[in-house]
C-alpha cells in the first residue's frame, strides 16, 4: 500500500481491505453474514428480498462480521441498513449461500454467506440504504423464482417447509 494509505482509512475499512486481499492472493472466498428475512401473514409466510447497488439482482441483507458483534447481531444489523426491517433473529446459522462480491468495480471475489433467519416485526420507511436498494416482500415461490443463487432458493424451499402449517392428526 502507499504510504499514509492505512492512516486515511477507518479501522473497519482497513479490515475489509486486508480481508479482501488475502483472500484474493490465497484463492479463498471471503465471509459475510446474511440475515433471511421473513413474516408471517395469516398461514402464509412471506420473504423479504432486496437489491443489490451494482447489479440489482434479488438477495438477502448481507455484509461484513463486525468487530464487537456476533455474527447473528451483525445479520441483524445489516437488515436494519439494507432494507429497514427490525426483528427477532435466530442466534444459530440456517444455511450458507455462495455469491460473488464486486469490489469498486475492479474485481470480485467468491463469498460465502452465513444465513440467519430473522422474523421481521418492524418495517421502517426510513432506514440508511433506503434511496440505494429496492426492497420487496415475496410469498417464498416467488422469491425462490426471483432469487439467482441456487443455495438462497434451497434455504428458501427449506424454509417453506419448516414453517409449513402442521395437519392435525
Amino acid at each position: 500500500m502507499a504510504p499514509g494509505f492505512q492512516e486515511n482509512l477507518p479501522r473497519k475499512d482497513l479490515q475489509r481491505v486486508e480481508a479482501l486481499t488475502s483472500a484474493v492472493v490465497e484463492h479463498r472466498p471471503i465471509r459475510q453474514v446474511g440475515a433471511l428475512c421473513f413474516r408471517k401473514v395469516g398461514d402464509e409466510v412471506e420473504v423479504l428480498l432486496i437489491t443489490t447497488r451494482r447489479t440489482g439482482r434479488w438477495f438477502i441483507p448481507k455484509g461484513w462480521p463486525m468487530a464487537g458483534l456476533n455474527d447473528f447481531e451483525a445479520a441483524e444489523r445489516e437488515a436494519w441498513e439494507e432494507a429497514g426491517v427490525r426483528g427477532k433473529v435466530k442466534k444459530k446459522v440456517y444455511g450458507c449461500v455462495g455469491c460473488e462480491k464486486t469490489v469498486q468495480n475492479l474485481f470480485t471475489v467468491a463469498a460465502v454467506v452465513d444465513v440467519y433467519l430473522l422474523e421481521v416485526r418492524q418495517t421502517r420507511s426510513k432506514y440508511p440504504e433506503r434511496r440505494e436498494r429496492d426492497r420487496r416482500w415475496f410469498d417464498l415461490r416467488q422469491a425462490a423464482e426471483m432469487v439467482t443463487e441456487p443455495e438462497l432458493r434451497s434455504l428458501l424451499y427449506k424454509l417453506s417447509r419448516r414453517l409449513r402449517p402442521k395437519k392435525p392428526c
